[in-house]
C-alpha cells in the first residue's frame, strides 16, 4: 500500500510540473538558405552608411511544386518590432505550399531614418532577382508582400523603385528593384490625414516635413508604372483606416492599372489575430488574383 501511495504522490506531482510548463508555440521553419543583404555597409541616407549584418531567410519549394514567382515578404510591426511568427513564418510556409519561394526581409527599423526601410526592401528584390537562376525563379515574377507597416514597406517598394545601376561594382545593384506585383494587406499606405501615427513617427519623426509626408504617402507616388497590386483590408479597422488601401485603388485605377481590392466584412486590424475564416479569405482571394494577373 505505501509503495502503491508513493507511486500515485509521485505521478501527480509529475503530472502538475507538465501542466505547470509553458505551451509550446508553433516551430520556426528552417530556411532553405540565408544571405547577408547588405555587403558590409549598409545606406541610412544623404551618403552616410551604418554596419549591417541583415539577412534574408530564404524559403525554396520543392522542385515539383515551384512555379517561378518568388514573394519578398515583408511582416507589420508598427516600425518598432517585426510580427513574424504569425506574418511572417506561416505565410512562408504557406506561400512554399504553393510553388511559391519566399524571402523574409525584416527591414531595419527606420528610427526617424526615413530611406532606410525602402533601402532594404529595394535590395532585397535586387537580391532576388539576382539569384533568379540559383533558387529556380522567374526574374519577372517577383512579387512584394507587406502587412500594416509592412505594407507601407511594400507599397513604398512599388512606387519608388528604379532599373538599377549597369556600371555598379556591385553585381546585385545592376538589377532592377521594380516589383512585378505587390499585395498589400491590411497596410500603412498614407502619412497624411488616415496614417497610423505610430508608424508615421517612428518613420519620419514626430513633425515631419510636408515634403515628406508627400513623398511616402504612397498614394500619391503611383505612376503609369506601377506594378499590379492587390490588397485586402478589414472595413473595421481602426488602427490602420480601410482608407489607406482605397486610396491606393482610386490612384490605381486613376492611372488605368491592374488592381483589386478585397474588403473584409470584419476582424479589425491583424483579422482576428492571423488567423480563422478571414484570413483565409484573403490568401485564397490572392493567389486567385495571381493566377489571374
Amino acid at each position: 500500500m505505501k509503495t502503491t501511495h508513493l507511486l500515485l504522490t509521485l505521478s501527480l506531482s509529475i503530472a502538475g510540473l507538465v501542466s505547470s510548463l509553458p505551451a509550446q508555440g508553433p516551430t520556426t521553419p528552417v530556411p532553405t538558405s540565408r544571405v547577408m543583404l547588405w555587403p558590409s555597409k549598409a545606406p541610412v541616407g544623404q551618403g552616410t552608411f551604418e554596419t549591417c549584418d541583415l539577412e534574408l531567410e530564404v524559403f525554396l519549394p520543392p522542385a515539383d511544386k515551384a512555379n517561378g514567382v518568388a514573394i519578398v515578404l515583408c511582416p507589420g510591426g508598427g516600425y518598432i518590432r517585426h510580427v513574424t511568427d504569425r506574418e511572417g513564418y506561416p505565410v512562408a510556409e504557406w506561400l512554399v505550399e504553393h510553388g511559391i519561394a519566399t524571402i523574409i526581409l525584416e527591414y531595419r527599423l527606420p528610427r526617424s531614418r526615413h530611406g532606410v526601410p525602402l533601402f532594404d526592401a529595394q535590395r532585397a528584390i535586387r537580391t532576388t532577382r539576382a539569384n533568379a537562376n540559383a533558387w529556380k525563379i522567374n526574374p519577372e515574377r517577383i512579387g512584394i508582400l507587406g502587412f500594416s507597416a509592412g505594407g507601407h514597406v511594400a507599397s513604398t517598394a512599388a512606387t519608388h523603385f528604379d532599373n538599377g545601376n549597369a556600371e555598379s561594382a556591385d553585381p546585385i545593384e545592376r538589377h532592377s528593384c521594380r516589383p512585378d506585383f505587390s499585395w498589400l494587406v491590411y497596410p500603412v499606405v498614407t502619412m497624411g490625414k488616415f496614417a497610423h501615427k505610430g508608424s508615421r513617427t517612428q518613420l519620419l519623426g514626430p513633425n515631419p516635413i510636408p515634403e515628406l509626408v508627400h513623398l511616402y504617402s504612397n498614394e500619391t507616388q503611383v505612376t503609369n508604372n506601377t506594378p499590379p497590386t492587390f490588397l485586402a483590408h478589414a472595413v473595421d479597422d481602426t488602427a490602420v483606416p480601410p482608407e489607406n488601401s482605397r486610396q491606393f485603388v482610386a490612384a490605381m485605377n486613376a492611372n488605368q492599372l491592374s488592381v483589386e481590392l478585397l474588403e473584409l466584412p470584419s476582424g479589425g486590424h491583424g483579422l482576428n489575430g492571423c488567423k480563422g475564416p478571414l484570413w483565409e479569405q484573403w490568401k485564397t482571394a490572392a493567389l486567385k488574383w495571381l493566377a489571374a494577373n
